[in-house]
């Protein structure tokens, strides 16, 4: 059984937190060398703020509900990562090489199952609780 909304509501400004402080030094270290400070900082902030509510308070009551968390793992942890790489593109290009541009795509996807690894842990551990 999914968590009802106002219990995602009130998680997402936590969870958003959380998901930042891990994914944020992953992109730092891993993103092409032609990004700025700037630029890692922005883009670990602002691809989790545009794909996170849709994890957290949108997905639950569409996948969730219907059809178990498993699945809405596999459909919000596919989402995540493909639309952050996407948003990131569009933001900052494609990138001068295609190495650069594997190497950005790539420190979003590790990003994105360091969060995940990291979350279904916290998630394990209070469900023990």
């Amino acid at each position: 059984m999914p968590p009802d909304a106002a219990d995602l509501w009130r998680f997402l400004p936590w969870g958003y937190l959380f998901t930042v402080a891990i994914e944020l030094p992953v992109l730092l270290v891993g993103l092409s060398p032609r990004h700025t400070l700037r630029d890692r900082v922005v883009a670990g902030l602002a691809l989790t703020a545009f794909t996170y509510p849709v994890v957290v308070c949108v997905l639950p009551p569409l996948v969730w509900a219907p059809w178990g968390r498993d699945w809405y793992l596999l459909v919000a942890e596919t989402f995540a990562p493909v639309a952050e790489v996407l948003l990131f593109r569009a933001a900052f290009g494609a990138g001068p090489t295609r190495g650069a541009a594997l190497r950005d795509a790539t420190a979003i996807v590790l990003a994105n199952l360091a969060s995940f690894g990291l979350g279904e842990v916290a998630w394990w551990l209070r469900a023990a609780a």
